[in-house]
């Protein structure tokens, strides 16, 4: 019973976080080399950063709509509360879902992850993470979490270097970020997450291919595939720590 509750009581933060997300993703939205929109389709200024994607003075809505963010927010905040538990290192994952699911959605829209967004995440989730551990009860590790952040951002940038055209500097800076989550639960759910995000991606743009979406050499956004990967490793260390 008290785990039925975790879960319901994470959906329901979930959901009311994803419901703010909607006029940060139009506003981050941009290609790169551009600013953030500060001005909605029609001209009008944006105000804020969160809420829903609507102009007051055009009275229309732009953008990607409240419910399908929170679906997926509360989605993974579910999942989350459904692996982890009660053990405290949930609520550092509850903070940090509904910024990967912005990412993902900015992401997967116009190619890129911005820096306001990925530095953060990497920042909060060494800082939280040093608080939870030293908390009871907690299950995971800082120092792998350090570590694992140091080697998949180097192991990114690495890829970064030797193929600018094909992994972008946004992906090293949101790989810090991940690396970091899963290290926490040790080397073998940082090892997990990575190939799964890797497996995303390739299952993704190879179905482009087949259906003649794309071609071989057509960019593909890598970001929400990295952030996929790190969910669903997420997801087995907290059920198997």
């Amino acid at each position: 019973m008290t785990d039925l509750l975790l879960v319901l009581a994470a959906a329901l933060w979930g959901a009311a976080a994803g419901a703010f997300l909607p006029r940060a993703a139009y506003r981050f939205s941009a290609p790169a080399g551009e600013p953030w929109r500060d001005n909605c389709p029609e001209g009008h200024p944006v105000r804020g950063w969160l809420g829903r994607a609507h102009c007051t003075t055009c009275a229309r809505s732009y953008g990607l709509g409240v419910v399908p963010l929170s679906l997926a927010t509360a989605a993974v905040c579910a999942a989350l509360a459904a692996a982890t538990g009660t053990r405290p290192e949930l609520g550092v994952w509850l903070l940090l879902a509904p910024l990967g699911v912005l990412l993902a959605v900015v992401d997967f829209r116009v190619q890129r992850l911005p820096d306001p967004l990925t530095l953060p995440l990497a920042g909060a989730a060494l800082v939280l993470l040093g608080v939870v551990a030293l908390v009871p009860e907690h299950a995971g590790e800082w120092t792998t979490a350090l570590y694992g952040a140091l080697a998949l951002g180097g192991g990114y940038l690495v890829l970064f270097l030797i193929n600018p055209a094909g992994m972008g500097f946004g992906d090293v800076k949101l790989a810090l970020g991940t690396g970091a989550v899963l290290g926490w639960y040790g080397w073998s759910t940082l090892m997990l997450g990575t190939f799964a995000g890797f497996l995303l991606g390739a299952l993704y743009g190879g179905a482009l291919v087949v259906v003649r979406r794309a071609g071989r050499k057509t960019s593909i956004p890598f970001g929400p595939f990295l952030i996929a990967g790190a969910f669903l490793g997420l997801l087995i260390g907290a059920y198997t720590a």
